[in-house]
Parts: structure tokens; C-alpha cells; sequence
């Protein structure tokens, strides 16, 4: 058997999702911290690396605990959304490393006031986007090649909070997004499913417990 493609998802996340990654030949990595960021986010895989792409030759950036803080906006430096084409994130907060790499890679910025974009945005693939964030979709906007599916937000469990996010419940493994819990009971299911598809991926997600906001799959 050749090397198996690690995929990083919160110690916290349900033990189905971990099961059918690893039946799909994934390498699992469980991300765990303590004392460097809000408890609740502190396993968040969104949180602490960031993915240059989609694919799993994208490269990964790993935070160290000084590269970030306890409090917004020190805590998302690294929660930019990459779709390999698009660097989106609040440019003002990126990380310097982040930032010099997607200019070294050729990446368009998208400057975004929101700094937890990695959490708001789930990256279909490098030009299609779903988020329920108004600000990431008006900046998005301005770039008329990138797709972008606006939801109703809510809806999503994330523990400590009134609500998670799109791209904290998912991520893309190969052809398939794979979406953390239930998303069939999302009042835009329909939409999602359609916008997906149309992008010739299938869809994965877990009717056995709710939607839940775990930082992301990566």
C-alpha cells in the first residue's frame, strides 16, 4: 500500500466521520490544543493550519502558539480560505508566512473583513465557494470568475456558540465533500446538493447526528 494522504480534522469530531475517513484510505489526524486559543476552538483543524488548496497537493502551513492568540483576531491568522486560486481572508490579520506564500503561488487575494473565513466558507473547488457571510460575498463579488453560493446561516451546531458555520462542518476529499453531520435538515439542502453535483463531486454527509461546526475537514 503507497502512502495514505493525511486528512486533519478536531479530536472532538464524531467518531463516524473519522470512521468512514479512514475507510476511504485516509491517514486521520486529530488535532488537540490547550491554552493558546479559546477552549472551545482550541481543536479546531481551521485554527491551527492552513491549506494552500483543496487537494491534497496543496501545501500546509502549521501555527506555533506564538503565531497566535487568545482573542480576535490574534486566533485567525491562519483561518484563511484557499481555494488554490483564491487567497481569501481579512489581509490585515493573515499571517506573514501565509500571505508570502500565496504570492509566491500566484494566488489572487481577496481581501475580506471577516477573520474567521476558513470557518464561513465551505471550497467546493478553486472557483466555487458556499458561505452565508455578507461581507465575504460582497468582496467575493468583485471577482466575477469565482462562484459563490450564498446560504441562510444558522443552522449549525458548534459548542460554546449560538451557531457554527458552513465551512467548519466539511471538506473535500477527492471528489466527494464531505459535510459533518446532518445536512439534509439545512433549510438549503436542495441548494447545496445541486451546486455541488453541478461540479460533478458527489456528497457525504451523516444523518445519524446534527450539522456540526468542527473547524473543518483538511
Amino acid at each position: 500500500m503507497g502512502r495514505l494522504e493525511k486528512t486533519y480534522i478536531s479530536k472532538d469530531a464524531n467518531i463516524r466521520l473519522k470512521e468512514y475517513l479512514e475507510t476511504e484510505g485516509r491517514n486521520v489526524q486529530l488535532v488537540a490544543t490547550e491554552g493558546i486559543v479559546d477552549r472551545y476552538i482550541s481543536n479546531h483543524a481551521d485554527v491551527f493550519l492552513c491549506k494552500m488548496g483543496w487537494d491534497d497537493s496543496a501545501p500546509i502551513f502549521y501555527a506555533t502558539a506564538s503565531d497566535l492568540g487568545p482573542y480576535y483576531p490574534q486566533d485567525s491568522a491562519f483561518n484563511a480560505a484557499c481555494t488554490g486560486k483564491y487567497f481569501i481572508h481579512n489581509l490585515s490579520i493573515t499571517a506573514p508566512a501565509l500571505l508570502k506564500s500565496a504570492e509566491e503561488l500566484g494566488m489572487t487575494m481577496v481581501n475580506v473583513s471577516q477573520g474567521y473565513t476558513k470557518c464561513n466558507v465551505a471550497i467546493v473547488d478553486e472557483n466555487s465557494i458556499i458561505t452565508s457571510d455578507p461581507s465575504i460575498i460582497r468582496a467575493c463579488a468583485d471577482f466575477p470568475e469565482l462562484d459563490v453560493l450564498e446560504i441562510e446561516p444558522g443552522h449549525i451546531r458548534l459548542d460554546g456558540y449560538s451557531t457554527g458555520f458552513i465551512g467548519g462542518t466539511c471538506g473535500r476529499i477527492e471528489n466527494t465533500m464531505v459535510f459533518n453531520g446532518n445536512i439534509s435538515v439545512h433549510p438549503d439542502f436542495a441548494k447545496i446538493v445541486d451546486f455541488i453535483e453541478a461540479r460533478n463531486l458527489s456528497i457525504k454527509w451523516f444523518p445519524e447526528y446534527q450539522l456540526t461546526d468542527i473547524g473543518s475537514i483538511l
